[in-house]
């Protein structure tokens, strides 16, 4: 046929095959419509979250494309003035890597998503970190010793002290030194190797005369020779240290108490560390006086370098009058006169008047009445004063705390929180304190959907906070991550929901600000890999990016010239083409930041005056609030869009 029209054949054809057709889309329909349902859904969500107008509104989340090579189990993470991220693992939580001593560290640039290995000197798995003045990074604690569970452990071990009473020398026991009970009999070895200090003479104040020896003491983790029940003690005992002679087998003798089969926790490591971000290497320093694992490194009104908990080297919390701090003049550490004990990584931060803010938060390992309540700590005179008003007071183990913007106003939030331990409890609670008010309380702020443990948070240049992620069970157990992010307004605040991250974070699992304005969210350790309970979980190696609205708002102000430094108290003058809309600056410290405690981060406002293009900024005098160091300098226009960064360094 030749007007176009289609053969009665081909007719019956077609309609056969759309017939087929329909019956197979059926079929599959009744077979499988909840996935073509989801299938469906999915490509809506993916084509909603991309939209322009919803990236305005909500922001968006991308995930960091990481050559495998350079993959790890990321757990500690800290902005460098260089612009580039150190991301830390250590051993990264993961046996294997201990026992082969894989310690990972890689340096990664965000502009230009190039990546580095760096060669890491120990194993700074749960290390302690805060920026220093001259722009490096203070690393110091780590992992010594993996936990064993009950279980596991088939060797009986604990803790021998070892004394001296021999007041002219101190004496060096090595690792497999041998110690033999004089009433049980039984002989355990050494892990480690220990300095016992010299004995010190004591003397009578009124008279002078010679009254005793005070030993000197050491302390060593000790495992029985063998394996069995029948290797335990129940008591205390004197041991016969073995392989000593002359005077030194009467001087030198350990003191054990319980040797048991009993969990043994992680142990920590003395080494310190500062890592220099134009070297781009780690450089060793004096070591702390005590192992920490878990620590939390707080900067103080002099300056110095506070060290606080973590467990020691025998798996102890550290005493709360073994407190130290490192001087970034000498490079060296000291014990401090004030006392108190904290949990393991306690949320503990430097105010404008010198004292020190604790909001409760920790991450766990300690006792349960012990340095868990929230207050003041005057640091001068160790006095301490009790903040109430905390709401869930008893769900506070994995919460976060952020100092909220700007740092003048004193203001904190706490989010979430958990019970002591592997509890399922967890708090949907935000708490919030203005430390300026004549009687400070904690107020609740707006609610979270769920409880939520392990929250992220950070603090943008528009003054609001990004939190995102966590779970509401121990390590995300049972499928509990949260995938929702929430961005609150310090000045309202007012919460609402923004876009939803693609992965779920929960503990080792942190997020800091880049310059750009964007920010980086990483880790997460998950107990289990499905919500059943039964597969063991895998660490979270990708990294996620989230550009908040702001940066789809339109241009961005520019920002450029002015000096590289500015002094407490002086002005400084920088350009933008955009310089009749911009309303404020701020000064914000980089992060340093693990199991979701971050205690360098803060956002200082500057007063700001403005003269066609020239923008000029004043920096406080407060050393306390303007802590020395680098600083990301950002404005932001009358629509709430700030600029790159610029890194300028406030010096000592």
């Amino acid at each position: 046929m030749t007007d176009g029209s289609t053969p009665a054949k081909h007719k019956h054809r077609r309609a056969r095959r759309i017939a087929i057709g329909a019956a197979v889309v059926l079929a599959l329909a009744g077979m499988n419509g909840p996935a073509l349902w989801r299938f469906g859904s999915e490509k809506y969500h993916d084509y909603k979250i991309n939209k322009p107008e919803y990236k305005a509104d909500n922001g968006h989340w991308d995930i960091v494309d990481m050559p495998e090579k350079y993959r790890l189990n990321t757990i500690h993470a800290a902005l460098l003035h260089t612009g580039k991220v150190l991301l830390v693992a250590g051993s990264g939580n993961n046996q294997k890597n201990f026992d082969a001593k894989k310690f990972d560290t890689t340096l990664w640039d965000p502009v230009a998503n190039t990546f580095k290995e760096i060669k890491t000197p120990n194993d700074l798995f749960c290390t302690g970190h805060t920026q220093l003045p001259d722009g490096k990074l203070l690393v110091a604690g780590g992992t010594k010793r993996y936990e064993k569970i009950k279980g596991d452990v088939t060797k009986a071990g604990g803790l021998m002290v070892v004394h001296n009473e021999d007041p002219d020398k101190p004496i060096t026991l090595p690792a497999g030194t041998r110690f033999t009970g004089k009433k049980n009999g039984k002989t355990f070895v050494a892990k480690d190797d220990t300095v016992v200090d010299r004995a010190k003479k004591v003397f009578d104040p009124a008279t002078g005369e010679f009254i005793r020896n005070d030993p000197g003491l050491g302390r060593v983790y000790v495992e029985a020779e063998k394996s069995g029940k029948q290797y335990e003690t129940g008591s205390e005992d004197n041991y016969r240290v073995q392989g000593l002679k002359g005077s030194d087998t009467r001087n030198v003798y350990g003191i054990g108490q319980k040797i048991a089969l009993d969990k043994k926790d992680f142990q920590g490591i003395k080494d310190a560390y500062e890592f220099d971000p134009v070297a781009e290497k780690y450089i060793k320093v004096d070591p702390m006086n005590e192992a920490r694992w878990y620590p939390t490194l707080t900067t103080l009104d002099t300056g110095k370098i506070l060290a606080l908990s973590g467990l020691d080297d025998i798996g102890q919390v550290v005493p709360g009058d073994r407190n130290e701090a490192y001087d970034p003049k000498t490079k060296k550490w000291t014990y401090v006169k004030q006392k108190r004990q904290f949990p393991t990584y306690p949320a503990i931060f430097l105010l404008p008047n010198g004292k020190l803010f604790y909001s409760g938060a920790n991450a766990g390992y300690g006792p349960d009445d012990v340095g868990r309540k929230p207050g003041i700590w005057d640091f001068e005179t160790n006095d301490w004063t009790n903040l109430k008003g905390l709401s869930d007071p008893t769900l506070m183990e994995t919460a976060g705390t952020v100092m909220l913007p700007p740092a003048q106003d004193e203001k904190f939030m706490v989010i979430g929180g958990g019970g002591v331990g592997e509890s399922e409890q967890s708090s949907k609670k935000t708490r919030v304190i203005d430390l300026k008010d004549t009687n400070p309380v904690f107020k609740d702020g707006p609610s979270l959907d769920k409880g939520t443990r392990y929250a992220q948070s950070s603090v943008l240049p528009d003054d609001t906070v990004l939190i995102s992620g966590g779970s509401e069970d121990y390590r995300g157990r049972g499928g509990s991550n949260i995938l929702e992010a929430r961005m609150y307004d310090a000045k309202t605040n007012e919460m609402r929901r923004v876009a939803d991250p693609l992965v779920g974070r929960n503990y080792h699992s942190g997020s800091l600000l880049l310059p750009d304005g964007r920010v980086v969210v990483f880790g997460s350790d998950s107990l289990f890999d499905d919500p059943a309970n039964t597969k063991p979980g895998t660490f979270e190696q990708r990294i996620e990016i989230y550009t908040p609205p702001y940066n789809y708002a339109g241009p961005k102000p520019t920002l450029t010239g002015g000096p590289k430094s500015i002094e407490r108290g002086g002005t400084a003058t920088f350009k933008s083409r955009h310089g009749a809309s911009i309303k404020n600056a701020r000064l914000i410290r980089p992060s340093a930041s693990t199991h979701v405690t971050d205690v360098d981060q803060r956002s200082i406002a500057l007063d700001l005056k403005k003269s066609g293009n020239d923008i000029q900024v004043t920096v406080p005098r407060n050393k306390n609030l303007v802590q020395p160091g680098w600083y990301m300098l950002f404005v932001t226009d009358d629509q709430g869009t700030p600029s790159q960064a610029v890194w300028v360094e406030i010096p000592k």
